[in-house]
C-alpha cells in the first residue's frame, strides 16, 4: 500500500501556516479550543497581534465557541466579527495583546 492509499490519523500534528489567519473549516469540534489558544500564542510569538479566525456562517456554534475562548484569554485586547470584506459574521478578527519586552529592555517611546 503506496503513503497516499494510507488513511490519516485524525489525530496526527497538522503543521500551520502562522500568518494570522486560522480557518477553522477543516478541523473537528473537538480540537478547536486548543487550536485557537496554540495558534494564537504562536502568532503572539512572532509579533503577529492582528489574527482572523475563520469560524464560518452556519448555526452559529463555532463561533460561539471561538467568542468565549477569547473572552477568557488574558492576551486579547479586543475581538469583533469581521467586516463584510473579510468574512462579515464568519470571520473574527482579534487584537492581541503585544508580548512582554525582553528583560535588560524597556518599552518607553526614547524619544520621550
Amino acid at each position: 500500500m503506496s503513503d497516499d492509499a494510507r488513511p490519516q490519523d485524525p489525530d496526527a500534528p497538522i503543521e500551520l501556516p502562522i500568518d494570522g489567519v486560522l480557518d477553522l473549516h477543516t478541523f473537528q469540534p473537538r480540537q478547536v479550543k486548543d487550536l485557537v489558544l496554540d495558534y494564537l500564542a504562536a502568532c503572539r510569538e512572532k509579533g503577529i497581534l492582528g489574527v482572523r479566525i475563520i469560524h464560518g456562517k452556519g448555526i452559529g456554534n463555532l463561533r460561539r465557541t471561538v467568542h468565549a475562548l477569547l473572552a477568557k484569554h488574558p492576551d486579547v485586547v479586543s475581538f469583533s466579527l469581521a467586516g463584510e470584506v473579510l468574512g462579515g459574521w464568519g470571520a473574527t478578527m482579534v487584537h492581541l495583546r503585544p508580548p512582554p519586552s525582553p528583560k535588560g529592555t524597556c518599552d518607553l517611546d526614547p524619544t520621550l
